[in-house]
């Protein structure tokens, strides 16, 4: 059964092989279309060190908010990752909310999106947080399924000057 941890060395060869995946289809988070793969093979400690960079304890650059990177994995396999925000910020509250999360494109579709938010829903909870804010784009009715699937609540479509395009907003509880 898949379950969220922390990024780790052992995962490397796999997280690696998934973000070439992603860059090669061009279909992955702003952020994983622009890793530089030969860097992190060469120094996988110093990429990982950077994941932790907005933990808990950290100082944070303005506009920034404490969060922790989590990877699904399933044994030394890679499936994707979710950035949990223990605050919202302005930004955040209009668009991005208390999750994000992406599944590597040959994990698609076969419910690992559904998973990883559920389980990163568990850990907002356990933050003190009751209502996840989470936002996707219109068109990604993979990410709107498996926000539906965690009984989101839709709380509209939305447009900002610096996302090119609508997205939605919905609101899902964190009880166990």
């Amino acid at each position: 059964m898949p379950e969220l941890v922390q990024p780790a060395g052992r995962y490397k060869a796999s997280f690696l092989e998934a973000v070439r995946e992603a860059q090669s289809s061009g279909s992955g988070l702003g952020d994983t279309l622009r890793f530089n793969v030969p860097d992190m093979q060469r120094d996988f400690p110093s990429f990982l060190a950077h994941l932790c960079r907005f933990a808990p304890g950290q100082p944070l650059p303005d506009g920034f908010v404490h969060s922790e990177y989590l990877w699904l994995v399933e044994g030394d396999t890679y499936l994707g990752r979710a950035s949990v925000r223990h605050t919202l910020n302005d930004r955040l509250r209009q668009f991005g909310g208390h999750i994000g999360y992406e599944v590597r494109p040959s994990a698609r579709r076969q419910g690992h999106a559904t998973r990883i938010l559920q389980l990163s829903l568990k850990r907002a909870h356990q933050l003190g947080i009751a209502q996840a804010l989470l936002t996707c784009d219109a068109d990604n009715t993979g990410s709107r399924r498996a926000i539906e699937k965690n009984a989101g609540v839709l709380e509209g479509e939305f447009r900002i000057d610096d996302h090119p395009k609508p997205f939605l907003r919905f609101w899902v509880p964190t009880h166990p």
